[in-house]
């Protein structure tokens, strides 16, 4: 049995939390399906036998996914933030997620195929819209906000000014 984190973050899929995790697995470093646990019993939305959690690790976070059924949906107000070192590794994480059912959303954010937000963010956008100059800032901000997946060299140059 896989050892349980003092802290998990618990995540609701509608039946196919294995196949999130093991795309999870497959995308992001530092990522593991640690455990698959099937229903000792019947419940409400499956029966003895089906898989009911899966426990799993993104980019080092602990996770469980709970089959609970289509009682909960994802938003935006729980997101991963994934931060990224480059443009290559920006658009590995965006295409991954993008190109797998997913789907682009504003400011470097982006939804999974099972309606998880993501956001891919790189650090230079971060380090941009938090230059201690405020116009740099504010020109990296304005530049960010026109964007769906993140542009690095467009940022970088909108901060330069």
């Amino acid at each position: 049995m896989a050892k349980q984190a003092k802290n998990t973050i618990c995540l609701w899929y509608d039946g196919d939390a294995e196949e999130a995790a093991r795309f999870y697995a497959a995308t992001f470093p530092d990522s593991s399906v640690d455990a698959v646990h099937r229903a000792p019993g019947d419940y409400p939305s499956g029966k003895q036998g089906d898989v009911l959690t899966v426990q799993f690790t993104v980019l080092g976070i602990p996770c469980l996914g709970l089959n609970g059924g289509p009682a909960f949906k994802h938003t935006e107000a729980f997101s991963f933030q994934v931060a990224t070192t480059d443009q290559a590794e920006t658009d590995r994480y965006w295409n991954a997620i993008v190109g797998n059912g997913g789907a682009e959303s504003a400011c470097g954010w982006c939804k999974d195929k099972w309606g998880l937000c993501w956001q891919i963010t790189p650090v230079a956008l971060s380090e941009a819209i938090t230059d201690p100059d405020p116009a740099a800032a504010q020109r990296a901000f304005e530049a960010m906000m026109q964007m769906t997946k993140i542009d690095i060299a467009t940022i970088e140059a909108a901060r330069r000014g």
